[in-house]
């Protein structure tokens, strides 16, 4: 049986929204879902919204996991979900680190598609590692976590995953836009377009938000992954 990779995720202080700011929140991850879908085939790819604010993936390729993952992670960032006046307890938490994701990658003794069944080492994996995402002092300790069953791989990327943390967090809106399309393979070109912004401001974009870095990172993670 080949190794899967899962990706658990769930919104950070999504109490912190209202009503509608939900319902949006709900209604744009359904659509980024629908994006994932397209981009690497239904063969490839599952995933599915539970409860409004909580993700699960399947990938039959592992490699895919990390450029999935940050898809999800700069999608989120990227909403422009405006806060409420006065704002709300955990709203800023929720602009700055938006989501809590976890890859894992195992076995899946169960994958069933049509019945939404996920059962099996890899789910285990990330689910666990999404529980154990807390907090410390009213701080996130972390929101973006690989898990294993090869203790190899786990040394290796772990510290690659902490500094990728790092940098999505301290990424504006703006910024996670713009990696979001370039994770889709979009030129600087094809982003100018399709966001109305010049090429300098892409580029200006790329260079702040250390996209250099996070591509040098998602091929390295290709490359160990086997």
């Amino acid at each position: 049986m080949m190794n899967k990779a899962t990706i658990s995720a769930d919104i950070v202080s999504s109490t912190s929204l209202n009503v509608e700011q939900r319902l949006i929140l709900e209604k744009e991850m359904v659509k980024l879902l629908a994006v994932l879908e397209k981009t690497f085939g239904s063969k490839m790819f599952f995933g599915r919204l539970i409860k409004g604010d909580y993700i699960e993936c399947v990938l039959t390729n592992p490699k895919l996991a990390l450029r999935v993952a940050l898809l999800i992670k700069s999608f989120i960032k990227a909403l422009d979900i405006k806060a409420e006046k006065p704002t709300r307890k955990g709203f800023k938490d929720f602009k700055e680190y938006g989501i809590r994701i976890a890859i894992g990658i195992g076995k899946l003794s169960i994958w069933d598609k049509k019945k939404g069944i996920i059962d099996g080492e890899a789910i285990y994996l990330s689910g666990r590692a999404v529980n154990e995402m807390t907090t410390s002092d009213k701080k996130i300790k972390n929101t973006l976590v690989f898990k294993s069953n090869n203790e190899h791989w786990n040394e290796s990327l772990t510290p690659m995953f902490n500094l990728l943390d790092v940098l999505f967090t301290e990424s504006t809106r703006a910024q996670c836009e713009i990696v979001f399309y370039k994770l889709l393979n979009q030129s600087e070109k094809e982003i100018s377009g399709l966001l109305q912004k010049s090429q300098s401001t892409i580029n200006q974009h790329s260079k702040a938000v250390g996209w250099y870095a996070i591509e040098s990172a998602v091929v390295q993670f290709e490359r160990i992954i086997t």
